[in-house]
């Protein structure tokens, strides 16, 4: 069974090839479902990291349908991961009601050519998951990564069951929630790979700061925060 561990940092990633894993998927920002990581962490991981990796490619958080401007930056870091040789990349697009975008997806796999393509966790909010997986067979992606469209990968196991039949030509990619109590029931069950973070936190400052930098109202799916022209410009006007 390979094991596929979502690495935030080269300390992670380190951790994950010294303990045995087979593979990489590399990000940044695991709190917000992971966006794509820096070109310092990309360098750094292809420089100390002997295991493949493959690289998220997934502009900002929030939902998965993304403008011009964010479709030609994932294209821009998809050059960059081939350019450093890379073995994989991690990505898709959405349609706002929940559909798959089969042609921007289409782009970003001829964009990929050469590279392994796993299309990720926006899979757990598609609306026909069996009907959406036949069709990313027929774009060629490698590999889905989905916890089952629940929580957790072991509530998902029945819907995980379900594509794992039906794909001949994708792998099926277990992750969320996956850990050493629960590994052996998706071996068990027949999957080739599993995804998963294995993180643990550790104190990194005796005495906790007194203000935080973290903003739970910027957390949402289902809205972007965008600077605001107007807000700007009301500011700009009373000291221009």
């Amino acid at each position: 069974m390979l094991v596929e561990v979502c690495a935030n940092s080269l300390e992670s990633a380190i951790n994950a090839e010294k303990a045995g894993a087979d593979r990489i998927e590399l990000c940044s920002e695991l709190a917000v479902g992971g966006i794509t990581p820096s070109y310092g962490l990309l360098r750094a991981v292809k420089k100390h990291i002997s295991i493949p990796v493959h690289v998220l490619i997934r502009p900002r958080s929030g939902d998965f349908t993304y403008s011009e401007y964010e479709f030609d930056s994932m294209g821009r870091d998809i050059e960059l991961c081939r350019e450093l040789g890379f073995e994989g990349i991690v990505s898709g697009i959405l349609h706002r009601d929940y559909t798959l975008d089969e042609a921007r997806t289409a782009d970003l796999i001829a964009f990929s050519k050469g590279l392994r393509f796993t299309f990720h966790r926006a899979f757990d909010w598609v609306r026909n998951p069996l009907e959406t997986l036949g069709r990313l067979n027929d774009l060629g992606v490698d590999c889905v990564l989905t916890s089952g469209q629940q929580k957790s990968a072991k509530e998902g196991l029945p819907l995980l069951k379900a594509l794992k039949e039906s794909s001949s030509n994708i792998m099926i990619l277990p992750g969320s929630g996956i850990n050493d109590h629960n590994i052996e029931m998706f071996k068990k069950e027949g999957f080739g790979a599993v995804h998963l973070s294995g993180t643990k936190f550790h104190r990194t400052l005796s005495i906790p700061p007194s203000i935080s930098m973290n903003t739970a109202s910027f957390l949402k799916d289902d809205q972007l925060g965008i600077s605001d022209f107007e807000t700007i410009k009301a500011v700009v006007n009373k000291v221009k």
